[in-house]
This record gives C-alpha cells, structure tokens and sequence, in this order.
C-alpha cells in the first residue's frame, strides 16, 4: 500500500512566492549592477587610475593626493565625486590615489601624516602643502580649492609679467597660459628661455 503525502496549498503557493521574489530580487540585481556598485567598482580602479607619487611630487604641477581603502564607506561614497573631479582637472594637477592597506605606501602615509581616511592633500606646484581635508567632505568644497590651487599659479605667471615687462615680449600671456593649460607648466625648456631673455 502506498501512501501519498499531499502537498498543503499554501505551502506551495509560500515556495512560488519565494521562488518569485528571488528571481526578481537577482534580475533588480543584475539591471542595477552598475548602479548599486559603482562607488565600490571606482574606488577599487583608483589604484589603476593613479599616477606614480614620486613623479608627481617632481613634475611641477599641483598635486591632489588621497589616501583611502576599499573597505572605507565615506572612501565609496566620495568616489564618484572624486572621479568627476579627475575627469575636470586631470591636464593641470596630478591625481595621486595611494591605497592604506598597501605597505608599498607606508612611507607617504607617514610623511602626511594619516591618521583618518579618506585624507586628501593638495599640494602646490613645488610639492608644498596647501590643505589637508579629513573624512566626508563636499566635493564643491574640494573643486574650490583645486581651482584656488590652479588659479594661484596663474596669478604667478601673471605677477612675473609685472615685474619683467619683457616676460611678455618673450612668451605673451596668452602663449605661457596656454601651455599651463596643456599641462605644461614652467617647464625647463621655458625657464631657460626665461633666463636667456630677462636680465
């Protein structure tokens, strides 16, 4: 004699339903990957998207230096802010992206002094550090002083032409903007111009 055990309705109908919810749950996942994981997928690139600190610190161009870890929260949420920025600024000021998990890097997280993350230093053409910005912050506020940080070299440029009157009879104005523009800034080649030309 077999016996049939019968199925309760409405425990079939509570498997459908947990069936139903997750295949919906995954195909909400899959349609919104790149949505729901963007911040996680950039600030995992960062360290592809960065350029080499000891370059950077020599080349004479203004330097935006963040010191983060994958793991940190603010870190991904300031992430895609942070790209928009490089996207804005990456011909005029170097994007340095240095991971604090990575021993490689000790010796920068001990020479800026880190001690919360992310940690952003933007330091001037000369490598000099004109401000330190610690855990969430804006991202007008940081494009602010990334301008101001752009700007000040301008308004060098500018005040050299004011105290040599014949800078501008060498290189005009327009022509030294231009190539800070490009990513130039005083190269070499233009400060022995310079030195030739000016007495």
């Amino acid at each position: 004699m077999k016996s049939e055990i019968k199925e309760n309705p409405s425990n079939k109908f509570l498997k459908n339903l947990l069936l139903i919810s997750f295949v919906l749950i995954f195909l909400i996942l899959l349609i919104f990957k790149n949505t729901l994981f963007k911040s996680t997928l950039i600030l995992k690139s960062f360290g592809e998207l960065t350029i080499d600190p000891e370059i950077a610190l020599t080349n004479n161009k203004p330097t935006f230096l963040e010191f983060y870890a994958e793991w940190c929260e603010i870190c991904r949420e300031m992430a895609p802010n942070i790209i928009n920025l490089k996207e804005s600024y990456a011909d005029d000021i170097n994007f340095v992206f240095l991971n604090v998990d990575n021993p490689k890097w000790e010796k920068y997280i001990k020479k800026f002094d880190v001690n919360g993350i992310p940690q952003i230093n933007l330091l001037n053409a000369d490598s000099n550090l004109n401000a330190t910005f610690i855990g969430l912050q804006n991202e007008v506020v940081i494009e602010d002083a990334l301008a101001s940080l752009e700007k000040n070299i301008k308004i060098l440029i500018l005040f050299l032409i004011q105290i040599f009157p014949k800078l501008n009879q060498i290189f005009p104005v327009k022509f030294l903007l231009e190539v800070m523009d490009k990513g130039g800034l005083l190269t070499n080649q233009l400060l022995q111009r310079l030195s030739e030309n000016i007495p």
